[in-house]
Parts: C-alpha cells; structure tokens; sequence
C-alpha cells in the first residue's frame, strides 16, 4: 500500500544571506533540553559533536545570541530563545501536522486510483483527534487503505448525507448539553437512516499552565479579568461545547480575552497554552497530558463515525470495521490518557443513541 508522509520544513536566513536548515537544529535543542548534553544529544539523533557544536555556533551566529547556556560540571541547558525554538516548533507540528496528514492522504488515494484504476478506498472525513490517528496507525499496519481529511464535525457529517464520504466522524457530550448538542448534526443524520459506529468515550476539560500558577478552578474564571483563552474554530464539536458551557455560566463571548483566537485542534489548543501565548484552552485531556499541562475536567463525551445505512454490506468497508471492531484497537484507545474504550466497535442507529435528542 502507498504511503506518503509530508514534513513541515524550517529555514533561517538574515536577509539574503545562506540558510540555514533549522530540523536538524531543533532535533539538537529537543536532544539537548532532554540529556543536558550537547555530546549526548549529537549521539541521540546521529550527529558528531564537532557537527552539533559547529550547527550551535552557526545558529547562535545568526541570531546574535546563545541558545544554550554551558557551565563546566554542570552540563548544558536552553536558553529562552532556544526554548522559545522549541515551543514554536511544537506549534507548527500540532497545527500543521493534521493537514498534511490529510493532505498525504489525498494524495495517496489519488495515486492509488491512477495504479488501480478503480475507486474502492472508502473515504473518513472526521475532526483530528488521538483515536482516529489511532485508528489510521492501525488500518496502515493491516494494509487497509483509507482516504482521510480532517475537517470538523459539522463538515464531516455533511459530506456523509451529501454522498462525499463513507465515515464521518463526530462527537456529542454526555450529560446536560447531549441533546442541544446533538441536534447540531440531526439534519444530516437521519435517526431511521444512518448508522454509528462507536468509537470512544474521552474527556474534555480546561489546559491551564503546569502546576496550575494562576488558580483556575473551573469555567467560571474565562471571564476573569487579564485571562488569556484559546478557542477552536466555528464548526468544531469543542467550540460548540464551548459555547454551551459559557450560556451555561451565562458568560457573553465579549467578557473572554482571545475567544477569537483559535486552533485547529486539541494539540495545537495545548501548545498554544504550553508555550506561554495563552493561559487556558479546552480539549480532551490527551493533549493536556502530551504537553504537560495541568487539567481540570469539565465533562465526558461519545465519539462517533457515522455510517451509511448499507454500511454492513459494503465490501469496501468491512476491513475498515473490522480493524475498529478488533481487540488490538479497543486496547489501543483505552491506552490513551482520557480515553474510555468499553464500547469502542460497536454499532447502532442515530435514533438508538440519542433517544429523545
């Protein structure tokens, strides 16, 4: 099966002066920041250490100051510029890495059709997240093709009734907010018509900074004077929940600093607050934990894709069930930090899951 991976790539120049290729630099920081060694760090990622310590001078050169801060015993540690690399290096990967996953994807399909000369991938629209990368890990690792484009769960289940994909994933909170929630999504699935195929259980909540400094205890505190919110695009389950959480508290979207400010996803939400650009976010607590940030949990929600109603019948798409109904996936999800996997496979009606929705 093609597979086609895309990279975002870093370059540093003073004006029309020589680049530099930055990857290789920021793998060394990564290094250092973890070994507290530039000798160790050039071993971790294959370098030697007259090619790691002439990549530093060069770096350093050209910013006009030190990366790394050397004490003889002591070993080496990053400065806040080099720390600062770090960080926005994290932010491009959370935010791009989901679109040119899904544009890799496209491509592949794309390709694949023109040595097949057929169509028979079924295509996933679902909104980014850490079980359907998961899932794509696995389906690769079985052989099974897929199309994947990442697109919010409006837009994905919209495809799916407009006959644009085959899966549509999309996600509805437990609890108080699961009806308002769920009608969001109702005048493209059909209660009678399309199936769901449960994918997990996770838990969404608030990224505050480690160890909590400034002492935010709940959703109350977006209002508070001086705090700094990151939110998720219009369209997205989270900002829908977002929005059902401040009518809860009957805060007005003018009273949180930066509500306009977004990020495509839940690990571009966490390096946002992790790199110090905001001082609270909300996204399931996958992120919080990937990017060490303190969360304080506000709900529970399902995760769904959305099926056609012949899906059983599909030939196209057994091997794509098969791969979300196995074992090895369901202990796949319930590995992640936040996630619930009891009922990971299985399937149901729209009108079966959300009785009186």
């Amino acid at each position: 099966m093609l597979r086609i991976t895309l990279q975002p790539r870093w370059h540093l120049s003073q004006d029309d002066g020589p680049a530099l290729d930055a990857n290789t630099l920021l793998q060394l920081l990564a290094a250092v920041q973890a070994s507290g060694s530039i000798a160790q760090a050039g071993r971790d990622i294959g370098l030697s250490y007259r090619h790691a310590w002439g990549l530093l001078q060069q770096a350093e050169t050209l910013f006009g100051q030190p990366l790394l801060v050397r004490g003889r015993g002591r070993g080496s540690a990053l400065t806040e510029l080099g720390d600062k690399l770090i960080w926005a290096d994290a932010r491009i990967g959370a935010r791009l890495q989901p679109l040119l996953e899904s544009l890799a994807s496209e491509l592949e399909g794309e390709l694949g059709r023109v040595q097949r000369r057929q169509r028979a991938v079924p295509r996933l629209h679902a909104s980014h997240g850490f079980a359907v990368a998961a899932l794509r890990e696995q389906l690769a690792a079985r052989q099974v093709p897929v199309e994947l484009r990442y697109r919010n769960s409006l837009e994905a289940v919209a495809a799916l009734a407009q006959g644009d994909c085959e899966l549509a994933g999309f996600h509805v909170p437990l609890g108080e907010f699961e009806a308002a929630a769920a009608q969001r999504y109702l005048p493209w699935l059909k209660p009678d018509h399309h199936l769901l195929v449960h994918l997990a259980v996770r838990t969404q909540g608030l990224f505050c900074a480690p160890g909590n400094p400034l002492g935010i205890r709940g959703l109350a505190d977006l209002a508070r004077r001086g705090l700094r919110f990151v939110n998720r695009p219009e369209g997205s389950g989270t900002r829908v929940l977002t929005d059902l959480l401040l009518q809860r508290h009957g805060i007005a979207t003018r009273q949180v600093a930066g509500f306009e400010n977004t990020e495509l996803t839940h690990a571009g939400v966490a390096a946002y607050v992790a790199s110090g650009m905001a001082d609270v976010g909300i996204g399931v607590q996958t992120a919080a934990h990937r990017f060490g940030l303190h969360f304080i949990p506000l709900l529970k929600e399902r995760y769904f894709f959305a099926l056609p109603p012949d899906a059983m019948d599909r030939a196209e798409l057994r091997p794509v069930l098969t791969v979300l109904r196995s074992p090895a996936f369901r202990s796949r999800v319930a590995a992640l930090q936040g996630y619930e996997a009891a009922n990971t496979g299985q399937v149901t009606t729209v009108g079966e899951a959300f009785q009186g929705a």
